[in-house]
């Protein structure tokens, strides 16, 4: 999913984000709203009521002024000030409802909106991840869903108030003085242009920045998972010095985010507070001539304050909507892929409760599972026109046969059993379990059948005991515990502190190779699967370790139909079938002892290695 740690995380450039309106995000983005519309319309209107409060400060002030500091009343004084601080008091526990209600609904926004994309990565097939970086769909579902909530919310409930606000300050300012409003209004072509400005320009800003984000914590995410690699080739002066790069990308990508803002900001605070300047002017203008009072003047002025005070906060949305919008575009980027096809909607396994067996025999144990008959008709498969990786296979695997795979590095033999599973559709011909075209069959069900293990064994970072259920989540202890003497883990787990408790680490780095594989094997055989995909894996133990993988590998492969890429004739001596590829071709086929008996590529291949590795020995062929 993610480049080797040497060479830095790039991403497939057919994975940009594609360029979406303003009003696209909008609407898509407001779907998640719908099921909380109580919830904000009742934010919207808490945030009103706080609005209505401040409302009355405006005519108290004047009040106070024309009516009791002029007129020296001071017995209405207190009155009057009893009546400020409580609107001062109910805005401010309207504010404080509002909050609540916010974050609520803002926290189950942003949970809907991550599992969906989560879930929506869960069902993109195999093939999707392959140029990928791990770290810019980390960003992707962490930040960018951030930025994308905080438009669903912050500008539902802020743009919806400020938008009212406006409207409701205008009515009065018209009301109370119309040449006066007038007046206010004459920096609007400034505030509009400069938001339009803005709202043009700031797309590509924010669409940079975004993507140099995703770039560091692609890098970042590589090189954490690369550390060994990184301080046994002594690279962390290299390492420091890509990082650097990434960082100092991201930083001139912010920086020209805030440059415009440095720009856009203080330019629309100059016209509002051109617009008091102008009122102030003309205002007091007629106040001397007599034509308004102080307490008046007063009062208009600070209603101004309530007219700008949105246009402000307008002008921090439209920030947000941008950034937002750039979000937005690399969230979709995921939602519009297309899932793998034939998706089910069944839940659990298939094959019902099975029941306790023992370590010695870990056979198919119910009758309803498929037999395990594969048949492969004239398959072939390409990633594009010129890169063709299968050529006509064809093959047929009877219930409980080992077929074992050999050739070359890029013969292709990880992707003929890739397609078994469906992890890659075949382009051409027709695969068959039990009769049945592996099309035709949910993806659920197909892969509820079929076991990997892997030649690099994938832990999680939990407990042991959470990997090996990760093959069967309800299995019972009994059968825990019978898996794990199957697949010779049981001993080596006893002895760690906490047994089945005992925490691998990320990836199983607190595990050897040989105990990770052997956890895996005993995960596969809780699963019990009838049909197994082995990529053998014992060439980087001891021999002992080996000894102990072989004996479990048998045990699984018993009364299984097994895919084994076979990495040594040791192995591939008791195969029922031993297919040969080359260039994505099946250039020969037979037992062991039949594949000798021709005296082809599969017989040199014998007579130059006995120990050695097979994919070894087929460069040698190759180079000779």
């Amino acid at each position: 999913m993610s480049a080797h740690p040497g060479f830095g995380a790039h991403t497939d450039p057919s994975f940009k984000s594609q360029p979406r309106s303003t009003g696209e995000v909008v609407r898509r983005v407001g779907v998640y709203l719908l099921p909380y519309k109580l919830m904000a319309l009742g934010t919207i209107a808490f945030a009103l009521l706080s609005l209505a409060a401040a409302f009355t400060y405006p005519k108290l002030t004047q009040h106070v002024i024309d009516e009791v500091i002029t007129k020296k009343n001071a017995d209405s004084l207190a009155p009057v000030m009893g009546l400020l601080i409580g609107a001062f008091f109910l805005r401010e526990l309207f504010t404080g409802i509002r909050i609540r209600l916010n974050n609520e609904l803002e926290q189950k926004v942003i949970l809907d909106l991550r599992r969906d994309v989560y879930a929506r990565l869960q069902r993109l097939p195999v093939g999707w991840f392959d140029q990928r970086a791990s770290g810019d769909l980390m960003t992707r579902v962490i930040e960018d869903v951030n930025a994308m909530e905080r438009l669903l919310i912050d500008g539902t409930e802020q743009g919806t108030v400020a938008i009212l606000s406006i409207v409701g300050v205008l009515t009065i300012l018209f009301c109370t003085n119309p040449l006066l409003a007038g007046v206010a209004l004459a920096p609007l072509p400034i505030l509009i242009g400069g938001a339009l400005w803005y709202t043009l320009t700031a797309h590509k800003r924010y669409r940079v920045q975004r993507q140099a984000a995703s770039a560091m914590n692609a890098l970042l995410m590589d090189n954490l998972q690369g550390i060994r690699q990184i301080k046994s080739f002594g690279r962390e002066r290299h390492e420091d010095t890509r990082f650097g790069a990434r960082a100092e990308d991201l930083r001139q990508g912010t920086l020209t985010v805030m440059r415009a803002w440095a720009i856009y900001s203080p330019a629309m605070a100059f016209a509002s507070s051109l617009g008091i300047g102008l009122v102030l002017w003309f205002g007091g203008t007629q106040v001397l001539a007599g034509k308004m009072t102080v307490g008046e003047l007063v009062q208009f002025l600070l209603y101004l304050a309530l007219f700008y005070e949105p246009i402000g906060r307008l002008h921090g949305l439209n920030q947000m909507l941008q950034s937002a919008r750039a979000a937005s575009e690399r969230v979709f980027d995921i939602m519009d892929a297309t899932v793998e096809s034939r998706m089910s909607n069944s839940e659990g396994r298939t094959s019902g409760p099975a029941q306790p067996t023992s370590d010695s025999q870990f056979a198919i144990r119910n009758s309803q599972l498929p037999r395990g008959e594969v048949r492969y008709e004239n398959v072939g498969f390409q990633y594009s026109a010129d890169r063709v990786v299968l050529k006509a296979i064809s093959l047929h695997a009877r219930p409980g046969q080992m077929t074992a795979l050999v050739g070359p590095t890029g013969a292709g033999k990880s992707t003929l059993v890739n397609l078994l599973p469906a992890f890659y559709q075949a382009t051409s011909g027709r695969v068959f379990i039990d009769g049945m075209d592996t099309r035709e069959l949910p993806l659920e069900t197909l892969r509820e059948h079929i076991s990997v293990v892997a030649q690099e064994p994938f832990l999680f970072n939990g407990t042991i005991r959470e990997n090996i259920l990760y093959g069967r989540l309800d299995a019972s202890a009994a059968d825990l515990h019978a898996a794990a003497k199957a697949a010779n883990c049981h001993d080596f787990i006893t002895r760690l502190t906490d047994g089945y408790d005992a925490r691998v680490g990320e990836r199983g780095a607190k595990l050897s190779v040989g105990d990770k594989q052997r956890v895996s094997i005993a995960r596969a055989l809780l699963k019990n699967a009838p049909i197994l995909i082995l990529d053998e894996a014992t060439a980087s133990v001891d021999t002992q370790t080996e000894k102990l993988i072989q004996e479990a590998l048998e045990r699984l492969m018993t009364g299984r139909t097994s895919f084994v890429i076979a990495h040594r004739l040791s192995t591939i001596r008791k195969a029922d079938q031993i297919l040969v590829l080359r260039h994505g071709e099946i250039v020969e086929r037979g037992t062991h002892d039949e594949l000798l008996a021709t005296d082809g590529l599969y017989a040199k291949l014998a007579r130059i290695q006995n120990t050695t590795f097979i994919e070894e020995s087929f460069e040698k062929l190759a180079a000779n």
